[in-house]
Order: structure tokens, then C-alpha cells, then sequence
């Protein structure tokens, strides 16, 4: 099974955050689509109310294709770490506060590993969590997910990249992901995975329309 051809040429990325919206361009690119975020078309963003990666990043899909009239875009990632019982997780973002503040998120993971003693290697293993949902207007969804292991670090390394990327170091590297360029964490990272399914997905539908 082969799933449906993204024979579309605009696509609507729901997401208002100008740093995973050009991460998501860039590895779009091969695809040849025009993205264009929720934020720009003006659209409200949904209240996340999934239990699970995969039902927010549908919850999030779903709304903007609705609206859009487009197909739409969505991927809901976070950080899961192994001594926090899989915490932040699809709350990732809400650790950082309305005002976004990650600073503040990774320190908070960081009390809370200290607390639980969590302060050799072993114990500070974590993964980063990507599920890609893919929607069209008449409801037709699909979805793809990534995942990077890795440990994390303190204090927080490099200023690339966006939220908890400072303090994780992706598992066989030497820099975070918020010391690495771009090119270099697009390779190896969650969404990069996410995305290596979904345009494999999209370029072999593509082949048997």
C-alpha cells in the first residue's frame, strides 16, 4: 500500500512558531512544496487535548486543513525523559510558560532529575519524539513518526536550534542539538527521521499515481 500522492503544491504547516517552521521548510524541500505556516494564513491554534504525540499532532492537522481548505501539516514532538516517567512529553512545550521561556523548561527538568538523584549518564538517558500527521480536507489523514535517543547535559550547550535543545545530547555526538548547524541535526534528528518516512511516503505514492 502505497497511501495517498501529495499531488498539492501549497501545503499549511500548523505551527506559529517561526523556528520549527523553518526547520519543517527545510526538510520539505525535496518535496517542492510551498509551505506556508497557520500563524501567516492567521488561523488559531487548537487547544491540545491528545493523550499521545500522534492524537495532538491529528488534533492539529485536522484544524488546519478545516480551516484552510489546504492540505495541512502538523508534527507535535517533545522531550521524554526515562527518569521523569516519560515527562515533559506532549506537555514539553507547556513547561515552557505562554511566554515560551525554555530556559526556564530545562530547568525545570533539571531540579527534577536532581531531586530523583538522576545525576550520572545512565541515569539521564531521554528521547526526542516526533509524530507527523498529514491531513487533507476530506478528512483523509496519515502519519509518520521519529525518534533520537541521547542524554542530557547541564548546564545547557550552544544557542542553535529551539526549546530543549541546549541540554540534549544526541546518543554517538559531542555537540547538542543547540550546538549543531542545522545541516548536521537535520540529519540525525526526530523530525529529520519523522520527515525521511514522510517524503519516502509522499515521493513513492507520487511514483504510482
Amino acid at each position: 500500500m502505497t497511501g495517498r500522492p501529495l499531488i498539492e503544491k501549497r501545503l499549511v504547516i500548523a505551527t506559529h512558531n517561526p523556528g520549527k517552521l523553518r526547520e519543517i521548510a527545510d526538510l520539505l524541500r525535496p518535496l517542492g512544496l510551498d509551505a506556508v505556516s497557520a500563524g501567516d494564513l492567521g488561523l488559531p491554534e487548537p487547544e491540545e487535548t491528545g493523550d499521545s504525540f500522534t492524537a495532538n499532532a491529528l488534533l492539529k492537522a485536522r484544524a488546519a486543513t478545516t480551516a484552510s481548505g489546504l492540505p495541512a501539516l502538523a508534527d507535535d514532538s517533545g522531550l521524554a525523559v526515562d527518569a521523569l516517567d516519560g515527562a515533559p512529553g506532549i506537555y514539553s512545550a507547556r513547561w515552557a510558560g505562554p511566554g515560551k521561556d525554555f530556559a526556564m523548561a530545562m530547568r525545570n527538568v533539571e531540579e527534577r532529575l536532581q531531586a530523583k538523584g538522576a545525576t550520572t549518564p545512565d541515569r539521564r538517558t531521554a528521547q526526542f519524539v516526533c509524530a507527523l500527521a498529514l491531513a487533507w480536507p476530506d478528512d483523509h489523514v496519515e502519519v509518520f513518526e521519529g525518534r533520537v535517543a541521547g542524554t542530557l547535559i547541564w548546564p545547557p550547550r550552544g544557542a542553535l536550534g529551539f526549546g530543549y535543545d541546549p541540554m540534549f545530547l544526541p546518543e554517538g555526538y559531542d555537540q547538542t542539538f543547540g550546538e549543531m548547524n542545522p545541516e548536521k541535526k537535520h540529519a540525525i534528528s526526530h523530525r529529520a527521521r519523522a520527515f525521511t518516512a514522510l517524503t519516502g511516503h509522499v515521493l513513492r505514492a507520487r511514483k504510482h499515481e
